[in-house]
């Protein structure tokens, strides 16, 4: 780890030390530092991560819903207990250093988090986009609602189980003069090119090279 992770490491831990045990960890990975923090502890976490001045992350540059079912292929080796999470990305202009974050959700069935929109503004837009796609849903966010999808739309469409074909497909009705919705019709199908090549093809190569055999 180079001196300047470590420094930041050392300040991350300092500025946490009081969480209980297991409530954050931090990891590198990719040239970066990552903390996981518990969900419990997440809002607290970010307000530290931005309010201290040894860390001082005023900018959050990303913020993403991650959906672990899948993750590791039919193996899951080394897959996550848990299948939403939610991964923000931060930066701090003062000390010139980068911050990967992640947090779980503890329920999968029903995936659910603070928001951080109180702490970095920056937020707003990208925890309903996390909402409309993956289905998680930011407690304490002020208008929270779809931003990518229609309001008409059935699911979250970046889950892993999420069909291909959708749940519902709509159209406009001249009768009705609205745009309506109905259950998807699409089956799903495997299409294989049909690839043509003229006669001969390839001969001419073959010929530049000593001819056929």
């Amino acid at each position: 780890m180079s001196a300047k992770l470590e420094r930041l490491a050392e300040r991350l831990t300092a500025c946490l030390k009081d969480f209980p045990e297991g409530a954050f960890t931090l990891t590198r990975a990719h040239g970066e530092l990552r903390l996981d923090v518990a969900a419990a502890y997440y809002l607290e976490a970010a307000r530290r991560l931005r309010d201290t001045p040894e860390l001082a992350f005023d900018e959050m540059m990303d913020l993403c819903g991650v959906d672990y079912s899948a993750y590791g292929g039919e193996t899951g080796e080394n897959r996550p207990a848990r299948r939403f999470a939610v991964v923000v990305h931060l930066l701090s202009m003062t000390q010139n250093w980068r911050l990967r974050v992640r947090v779980f959700a503890e329920e999968d069935g029903a995936p659910a988090l603070s928001s951080v929109t109180a702490v970095w503004n920056a937020a707003d837009w990208y925890e309903r986009e996390a909402f409309d796609l993956f289905g998680v849903v930011f407690d304490g966010h002020a208008d929270l609602r779809r931003i990518l999808t229609d309001y008409g739309f059935v699911g979250h469409p970046f889950r892993k189980d999420f069909p291909l074909t959708g749940h519902v497909e709509m159209r406009y009705d001249p009768e009705q003069g609205r745009v309506i919705y109905e259950a998807a019709t699409t089956s799903p199908r495997e299409v294989t090119p049909r690839i043509r090549r003229e006669a001969g093809y390839g001969a001419a190569r073959g010929a530049g090279k000593g001819g056929a055999s």
